[in-house]
């Protein structure tokens, strides 16, 4: 068996680099909602000390001195051009995991050319069709895919492809010895530090520790990751997600908000875009909660939170319904005299929309015309955009001084008419 593990090196950079090639070798950093905490760095980002999570207050003169181009989120972006990263590397196999949005794997097994070669084959396609630096990672199981990719990504010499059956044993060992378990996929910090009061402090050490004694120490995942490391094949690859069990919308508040109708429509925003989801993996929910809390972070202001699980008469995938059921909660649980931070809904009891029951209480016609009118919605917001058309009480028109702060988002350039870039001859 191969598999491959393929990665985007620092995603978010690379996608705000693809339409801005001026900042290539530059330092770039990516913030999260709000623009509080970097959440990816370019490597010469990296090199000035920034961290992964740190908030950009910490290091704001340091990005002053060193001109570091900070930028918002741009999730539609980055969704969109996962998406294509997607849909190139399907072409190489029929058996495809999409681990993350910037990592995939692949069931290499029975390729008919050297692996090093069909992995810079995929590098040089997603390069040329996309635009997205990668690296390959290849093994016989997914922990040491995963485990060559982190070499070939860390490590100049394999120039962004590794593949474990092509490395000598003593390169193996040697590779091994150098990493610490704590890196290793499946250990992370915990463990690894549960490991290295064992006097296991490298992957190598892990490996050659005794089966049995891993197993009754640390239970049968970390077994498996041990079996994975010695090319036994125990984590298979998931070519169906499965449906989801939750389907969360929230966001932080760009300011503080204090009334009650910019909390209304914020939560019928976030239900809008809770619903479209829940269509689109064709799901229904029977359970909406509701949630408010003011910011912990503000021992000046007095503190406030609570949240409410509103039980709907029937599973329903309708805006209309979730939402009168979204509103209903924040009656209950809203408190005048309160600086709220954040909001937010989670659509639960989720089933298949194929074991839809009937409505004793309404009409098939009724309902026929409501799944028309959420089809027809979401046909028109995925062809105009998003937030194209939605429900009155979302104050669509209305200036939003609670959104999220995004000063520095780049054009959504492949999802918006009115953002694509201008060739000026």
């Amino acid at each position: 068996m191969r598999i491959a593990l393929i990665d985007a090196n620092n995603f978010y950079v690379s996608c705000e680099r693809l339409f801005r090639p001026e900042l290539e070798g530059r330092p770039v950093v990516v913030l999260s909602n709000n623009d509080g905490c970097a959440v990816a760095r370019s490597n010469e980002a990296k090199a000035l000390g920034i961290q992964m999570g740190q908030p950009y207050f910490q290091w704001q003169e340091l990005a002053r001195k060193h001109q570091v181009v900070v930028l918002s989120s741009n999730y539609a972006l980055y969704a969109d051009l996962s998406n294509r990263f997607m849909e190139v590397l399907a072409q190489f196999s029929p058996v495809q995991e999409v681990y993350s949005i910037d990592e995939s794997f692949l069931d290499l097994t029975g390729i008919a050319i050297d692996p090093l070669a069909m992995g810079r084959v995929l590098r040089e396609r997603v390069r040329r069709w996309v635009g997205l630096p990668v690296c390959v990672g290849m093994g016989p199981s997914k922990t040491l895919a995963k485990l060559c990719n982190h070499f070939a990504k860390k490590r100049p010499e394999y120039d962004g492809v590794c593949d474990w059956e092509s490395l000598s044993a003593v390169e193996q060992h040697r590779l091994l010895a150098e990493t610490p378990v704590s890196a290793l996929w499946g250990i992370g910090r915990r463990l690894g530090n549960r490991l290295e009061a064992m006097a296991v402090r490298t992957v190598a050490e892990f490996r050659a520790q005794d089966p049995g004694a891993i197993r009754e120490h640390f239970g049968v995942t970390v077994a498996r990751t041990q079996a994975e490391l010695h090319g036994t094949s125990c984590l298979s690859l998931v070519e169906i997600q499965p449906p989801k069990q939750q389907i969360v919308s929230s966001r932080s508040f760009g300011r503080p908000v204090r009334s009650k109708a910019s909390l209304r429509e914020a939560l019928t925003l976030y239900t809008t875009r809770a619903a479209e989801k829940l269509r689109r993996e064709g799901q229904l929910a029977a359970l909406v909660q509701v949630f408010v809390r003011t910011n912990p972070f503000r021992n000046q202001d007095p503190q406030y939170g609570r949240s409410v699980s509103i039980a709907l008469r029937q599973a329903t995938d309708d805006t209309g319904q979730l939402l009168a059921g979204a509103l209903r909660g924040l009656d209950e649980i809203y408190r005048e005299g309160f600086a709220y931070a954040k909001a937010g809904i989670m659509l639960s009891e989720l089933r298949p929309r194929s074991l839809q029951c009937t409505d004793l209480f309404g009409s098939d016609r009724d309902r026929e015309r409501r799944e028309q009118l959420m089809g027809t919605l979401d046909a028109i917001n995925r062809r105009y955009g998003k937030g194209t058309l939605g429900l009155d009480v979302a104050g669509l028109q209305s200036p939003r001084d609670w959104t999220m702060r995004r000063g520095n988002k780049s054009p959504s350039y492949t999802t918006c008419w009115a953002e694509l870039p201008i060739v000026k001859a």
